[in-house]
Protein backbone atom coordinates (compact mmCIF):
# COMPACT_ATOMS: atom_id res chain seq x y z
CA UNK A 1 0.00 0.00 0.00
CA UNK A 2 1.54 3.31 -1.08
CA UNK A 3 1.57 5.82 1.74
CA UNK A 4 1.12 9.10 -0.13
CA UNK A 5 -2.12 10.78 1.02
CA UNK A 6 -3.73 7.48 2.00
CA UNK A 7 -6.52 7.59 4.59
CA UNK A 8 -8.31 4.60 6.11
CA UNK A 9 -11.89 5.04 7.33
CA UNK A 10 -13.10 2.31 9.69
CA UNK A 11 -16.77 2.34 10.66
CA UNK A 12 -19.28 -0.08 12.10
CA UNK A 13 -22.07 -0.38 14.64
CA UNK A 14 -21.46 0.12 18.34
CA UNK A 15 -19.67 -2.81 20.03
CA UNK A 16 -18.50 -4.23 16.69
CA UNK A 17 -14.82 -4.20 17.65
CA UNK A 18 -13.71 -1.15 15.67
CA UNK A 19 -11.20 0.09 18.24
CA UNK A 20 -9.37 -3.24 18.54
CA UNK A 21 -9.22 -3.65 14.76
CA UNK A 22 -7.97 -0.06 14.39
CA UNK A 23 -5.03 -0.82 16.70
CA UNK A 24 -4.15 -3.90 14.66
CA UNK A 25 -4.34 -1.87 11.44
CA UNK A 26 -2.20 0.90 12.94
CA UNK A 27 0.50 -1.63 13.79
CA UNK A 28 0.33 -3.27 10.36
CA UNK A 29 0.38 -0.08 8.31
CA UNK A 30 2.45 2.04 10.73
CA UNK A 31 -0.55 4.31 11.13
CA UNK A 32 -2.11 6.54 13.75
CA UNK A 33 -5.71 6.47 14.97
CA UNK A 34 -8.05 9.47 14.82
CA UNK A 35 -11.37 9.46 16.67
CA UNK A 36 -14.51 9.65 14.54
CA UNK A 37 -17.04 9.12 17.32
CA UNK A 38 -18.94 12.15 18.62
CA UNK A 39 -19.36 10.78 22.14
CA UNK A 40 -15.73 9.73 22.61
CA UNK A 41 -14.77 13.38 22.18
CA UNK A 42 -15.87 14.16 25.74
CA UNK A 43 -13.31 13.90 28.53
CA UNK A 44 -15.95 13.27 31.22
CA UNK A 45 -17.19 10.03 29.60
CA UNK A 46 -14.74 7.20 29.09
CA UNK A 47 -16.88 4.24 30.20
CA UNK A 48 -20.29 5.03 28.68
CA UNK A 49 -18.69 6.21 25.42
CA UNK A 50 -16.48 3.08 25.26
CA UNK A 51 -13.38 5.19 24.76
CA UNK A 52 -10.18 3.18 24.18
CA UNK A 53 -8.53 2.27 27.49
CA UNK A 54 -5.19 3.61 28.68
CA UNK A 55 -3.77 0.17 27.90
CA UNK A 56 -5.06 0.30 24.31
CA UNK A 57 -3.82 3.84 23.76
CA UNK A 58 -0.28 2.68 24.57
CA UNK A 59 -0.42 0.22 21.67
CA UNK A 60 -0.85 2.91 18.99
CA UNK A 61 -0.96 6.69 18.73
CA UNK A 62 -4.51 7.98 19.30
CA UNK A 63 -5.86 11.47 18.55
CA UNK A 64 -9.03 13.47 19.43
CA UNK A 65 -10.18 11.28 22.32
CA UNK A 66 -11.47 12.96 25.50
CA UNK A 67 -10.46 16.45 24.38
CA UNK A 68 -13.63 18.50 24.99
CA UNK A 69 -15.79 19.21 28.00
CA UNK A 70 -19.44 18.19 28.04
CA UNK A 71 -20.17 21.82 28.94
CA UNK A 72 -19.36 22.94 25.40
CA UNK A 73 -21.28 22.70 22.16
CA UNK A 74 -19.25 20.71 19.64
CA UNK A 75 -20.28 20.44 15.99
CA UNK A 76 -19.37 18.16 13.08
CA UNK A 77 -17.69 21.16 11.45
CA UNK A 78 -15.44 21.69 14.46
CA UNK A 79 -14.53 18.00 14.43
CA UNK A 80 -13.68 18.18 10.73
CA UNK A 81 -11.26 21.06 11.30
CA UNK A 82 -9.43 19.07 13.98
CA UNK A 83 -9.52 15.82 12.00
CA UNK A 84 -8.16 17.47 8.86
CA UNK A 85 -5.26 18.91 10.86
CA UNK A 86 -4.45 15.50 12.37
CA UNK A 87 -4.73 13.76 8.99
CA UNK A 88 -2.25 16.17 7.42
CA UNK A 89 0.11 15.85 10.39
CA UNK A 90 0.08 12.06 10.05
CA UNK A 91 0.79 12.20 6.34
CA UNK A 92 3.69 14.61 6.88
CA UNK A 93 5.17 12.07 9.32
CA UNK A 94 4.70 9.31 6.70
CA UNK A 95 2.01 7.72 8.88
CA UNK A 96 -1.33 6.49 7.58
CA UNK A 97 -4.31 8.16 9.33
CA UNK A 98 -6.94 5.65 10.46
CA UNK A 99 -10.25 7.31 11.31
CA UNK A 100 -12.38 5.03 13.46
CA UNK A 101 -15.81 5.51 15.01
CA UNK A 102 -19.54 5.13 14.72
CA UNK A 103 -20.66 8.65 13.85
CA UNK A 104 -21.96 8.64 10.29
CA UNK A 105 -22.01 12.43 10.00
CA UNK A 106 -18.27 12.57 10.73
CA UNK A 107 -17.51 10.12 7.92
CA UNK A 108 -19.86 12.00 5.60
CA UNK A 109 -17.89 15.16 6.37
CA UNK A 110 -14.75 13.42 5.11
CA UNK A 111 -16.19 11.73 2.03
CA UNK A 112 -18.81 14.29 0.95
CA UNK A 113 -17.76 17.51 2.65
CA UNK A 114 -19.55 19.84 4.99
CA UNK A 115 -21.28 23.12 4.34
CA UNK A 116 -19.30 26.26 5.08
CA UNK A 117 -21.92 27.71 7.42
CA UNK A 118 -20.69 30.86 9.18
CA UNK A 119 -19.92 30.62 12.89
CA UNK A 120 -23.13 31.32 14.79
CA UNK A 121 -22.87 34.18 17.27
CA UNK A 122 -22.90 32.86 20.82
CA UNK A 123 -25.48 35.42 21.95
CA UNK A 124 -27.95 34.30 19.29
CA UNK A 125 -27.27 30.64 20.04
CA UNK A 126 -27.91 31.19 23.75
CA UNK A 127 -31.11 33.15 23.07
CA UNK A 128 -32.38 30.35 20.83
CA UNK A 129 -31.67 27.72 23.47
CA UNK A 130 -33.45 29.84 26.08
CA UNK A 131 -36.47 30.05 23.78
CA UNK A 132 -36.38 26.28 23.26
CA UNK A 133 -36.30 25.67 27.01
CA UNK A 134 -39.19 28.07 27.48
CA UNK A 135 -41.62 26.75 24.86
CA UNK A 136 -40.52 23.11 24.58
CA UNK A 137 -39.47 20.95 21.63
CA UNK A 138 -42.94 20.52 20.08
CA UNK A 139 -43.67 24.26 19.79
CA UNK A 140 -40.08 25.07 18.86
CA UNK A 141 -40.17 22.53 16.03
CA UNK A 142 -43.35 24.17 14.69
CA UNK A 143 -41.58 27.55 14.74
CA UNK A 144 -38.69 26.03 12.77
CA UNK A 145 -41.02 24.61 10.11
CA UNK A 146 -42.76 27.98 9.76
CA UNK A 147 -39.48 29.74 8.88
CA UNK A 148 -37.72 26.81 7.17
CA UNK A 149 -40.23 24.44 5.48
CA UNK A 150 -37.39 22.38 3.94
CA UNK A 151 -36.52 21.10 7.42
CA UNK A 152 -39.86 19.32 7.76
CA UNK A 153 -38.76 16.59 5.35
CA UNK A 154 -35.30 16.29 6.91
CA UNK A 155 -35.71 16.53 10.69
CA UNK A 156 -37.78 14.41 13.07
CA UNK A 157 -40.09 16.43 15.37
CA UNK A 158 -38.33 14.83 18.37
CA UNK A 159 -34.75 15.54 17.24
CA UNK A 160 -33.82 18.41 19.55
CA UNK A 161 -30.22 18.84 18.42
CA UNK A 162 -30.94 19.09 14.68
CA UNK A 163 -33.99 21.29 15.29
CA UNK A 164 -31.87 23.77 17.24
CA UNK A 165 -29.11 23.69 14.64
CA UNK A 166 -31.47 24.27 11.72
CA UNK A 167 -33.22 27.12 13.54
CA UNK A 168 -30.01 28.95 14.45
CA UNK A 169 -28.62 28.63 10.91
CA UNK A 170 -31.82 29.98 9.38
CA UNK A 171 -31.97 32.89 11.84
CA UNK A 172 -28.29 33.79 11.42
CA UNK A 173 -27.86 33.34 7.65
CA UNK A 174 -31.44 33.64 6.36
CA UNK A 175 -30.79 30.39 4.44
CA UNK A 176 -31.91 26.88 5.26
CA UNK A 177 -29.17 24.62 6.56
CA UNK A 178 -30.11 22.27 3.71
CA UNK A 179 -29.43 24.98 1.13
CA UNK A 180 -25.93 25.24 2.62
CA UNK A 181 -25.53 21.46 2.57
CA UNK A 182 -26.51 21.15 -1.09
CA UNK A 183 -23.53 23.29 -2.12
CA UNK A 184 -20.76 21.25 -0.51
CA UNK A 185 -17.84 19.09 -1.62
CA UNK A 186 -15.19 17.06 0.15
CA UNK A 187 -11.87 18.59 1.21
CA UNK A 188 -10.27 15.21 0.47
CA UNK A 189 -10.92 14.78 -3.26
CA UNK A 190 -7.20 14.32 -3.97
CA UNK A 191 -6.72 11.76 -1.16
CA UNK A 192 -6.79 7.99 -1.58
CA UNK A 193 -9.52 7.05 0.88
CA UNK A 194 -10.10 3.37 1.76
CA UNK A 195 -13.47 2.76 3.43
CA UNK A 196 -14.18 -0.28 5.63
CA UNK A 197 -17.40 -1.13 7.49
CA UNK A 198 -17.58 -3.99 10.02
CA UNK A 199 -20.84 -5.71 9.07
CA UNK A 200 -21.54 -7.80 12.17
CA UNK A 201 -24.30 -10.46 11.96
CA UNK A 202 -27.25 -9.61 14.20
CA UNK A 203 -26.86 -12.42 16.75
CA UNK A 204 -23.15 -11.82 17.16
CA UNK A 205 -23.72 -8.10 17.66
CA UNK A 206 -26.47 -8.62 20.24
CA UNK A 207 -24.09 -10.81 22.24
CA UNK A 208 -21.30 -8.21 22.01
CA UNK A 209 -23.66 -5.43 23.11
CA UNK A 210 -24.90 -7.47 26.08
CA UNK A 211 -21.36 -8.24 27.26
CA UNK A 212 -20.22 -4.64 26.86
CA UNK A 213 -23.24 -3.28 28.76
CA UNK A 214 -22.50 -5.64 31.66
CA UNK A 215 -18.86 -4.54 31.61
CA UNK A 216 -19.77 -0.84 31.71
CA UNK A 217 -21.73 -1.21 34.92
CA UNK A 218 -18.99 -3.29 36.53
CA UNK A 219 -16.42 -0.63 35.61
CA UNK A 220 -18.31 2.25 37.23
CA UNK A 221 -20.52 3.99 34.67
CA UNK A 222 -23.00 4.89 37.43
CA UNK A 223 -20.40 7.01 39.19
CA UNK A 224 -19.45 8.55 35.84
CA UNK A 225 -23.04 9.70 35.32
CA UNK A 226 -23.32 10.86 38.93
CA UNK A 227 -20.32 13.16 38.42
CA UNK A 228 -21.74 14.37 35.09
CA UNK A 229 -25.10 15.29 36.63
CA UNK A 230 -23.37 17.39 39.27
CA UNK A 231 -22.19 19.70 36.47
CA UNK A 232 -25.80 20.72 35.74
CA UNK A 233 -25.25 21.32 32.04
CA UNK A 234 -27.96 22.42 29.60
CA UNK A 235 -30.15 19.46 28.60
CA UNK A 236 -29.90 20.42 24.92
CA UNK A 237 -26.15 19.73 24.80
CA UNK A 238 -25.07 16.55 23.03
CA UNK A 239 -23.52 14.75 26.00
CA UNK A 240 -27.01 14.26 27.47
CA UNK A 241 -27.76 11.93 24.56
CA UNK A 242 -25.12 9.37 25.47
CA UNK A 243 -26.93 6.09 26.02
CA UNK A 244 -27.14 5.42 29.74
CA UNK A 245 -27.19 8.99 31.02
CA UNK A 246 -30.96 9.36 31.23
CA UNK A 247 -31.48 5.78 32.46
CA UNK A 248 -28.86 5.99 35.19
CA UNK A 249 -30.26 9.36 36.26
CA UNK A 250 -33.64 7.66 36.79
CA UNK A 251 -31.91 4.91 38.78
CA UNK A 252 -30.21 7.50 40.97
CA UNK A 253 -33.60 9.17 41.51
CA UNK A 254 -35.04 5.85 42.63
CA UNK A 255 -37.38 5.54 39.63
CA UNK A 256 -35.83 2.29 38.38
CA UNK A 257 -33.98 -0.68 39.79
CA UNK A 258 -30.43 -1.47 38.71
CA UNK A 259 -31.64 -4.52 36.77
CA UNK A 260 -34.17 -2.37 34.88
CA UNK A 261 -31.52 0.22 34.04
CA UNK A 262 -29.08 -2.37 32.69
CA UNK A 263 -31.83 -3.94 30.60
CA UNK A 264 -32.96 -0.61 29.12
CA UNK A 265 -29.39 0.50 28.35
CA UNK A 266 -28.88 -2.82 26.56
CA UNK A 267 -32.09 -2.35 24.56
CA UNK A 268 -31.28 1.27 23.63
CA UNK A 269 -27.80 0.26 22.52
CA UNK A 270 -29.30 -2.39 20.26
CA UNK A 271 -31.68 0.20 18.81
CA UNK A 272 -28.76 2.55 18.21
CA UNK A 273 -26.84 -0.19 16.40
CA UNK A 274 -29.88 -0.77 14.19
CA UNK A 275 -29.92 2.93 13.27
CA UNK A 276 -26.22 2.75 12.43
CA UNK A 277 -26.90 -0.15 10.07
CA UNK A 278 -29.73 1.82 8.48
CA UNK A 279 -27.38 4.77 8.00
CA UNK A 280 -24.75 2.54 6.40
CA UNK A 281 -27.24 1.16 3.90
CA UNK A 282 -28.22 4.67 2.84
CA UNK A 283 -24.88 6.49 3.02
CA UNK A 284 -22.11 3.87 2.81
CA UNK A 285 -22.97 1.89 -0.32
CA UNK A 286 -19.43 2.25 -1.68
CA UNK A 287 -17.78 0.99 1.51
CA UNK A 288 -16.16 -2.46 1.73
CA UNK A 289 -18.10 -4.68 4.13
CA UNK A 290 -16.14 -7.19 6.23
CA UNK A 291 -16.71 -9.45 9.21
CA UNK A 292 -15.09 -12.34 11.09
CA UNK A 293 -15.62 -13.45 14.67
CA UNK A 294 -11.86 -13.87 15.10
CA UNK A 295 -9.97 -10.56 15.30
CA UNK A 296 -6.93 -11.81 13.38
CA UNK A 297 -9.13 -13.11 10.55
CA UNK A 298 -10.96 -9.78 10.53
CA UNK A 299 -7.60 -8.02 10.29
CA UNK A 300 -6.61 -10.12 7.26
CA UNK A 301 -9.90 -9.28 5.55
CA UNK A 302 -9.41 -5.57 6.26
CA UNK A 303 -5.84 -5.62 4.95
CA UNK A 304 -7.02 -7.38 1.80
CA UNK A 305 -9.65 -4.69 1.16
CA UNK A 306 -7.28 -1.83 1.95
CA UNK A 307 -4.09 -2.94 0.16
Amino acid sequence: MKRSKKVILLAGPTASGKSKLAIKLAKHFKGEIINADSMQIYKEFSILSSRPSKHDIKKAKHHLYGIFSVKKYFSTGEWLVLAKKKINQCIKKNKIPILVGGTGLYFNAITKGISKIPQIESKLRNNIRDLHNKIGQKNFYEKLISIDPISKKMISPTDTQRTLRAYEVKMFTNKSIYQWISNTKSDFLDFDIRKIFIDVPKNDLLRKIYLRTQSMFKRGCIEEVRNFLKLGIDKSLSANKIIGVREIEEYLDGSMSLEQVIDIVNIRTRQYAKRQFTWSRGHMKSWKMIYASDLNVLLKKAINKIS
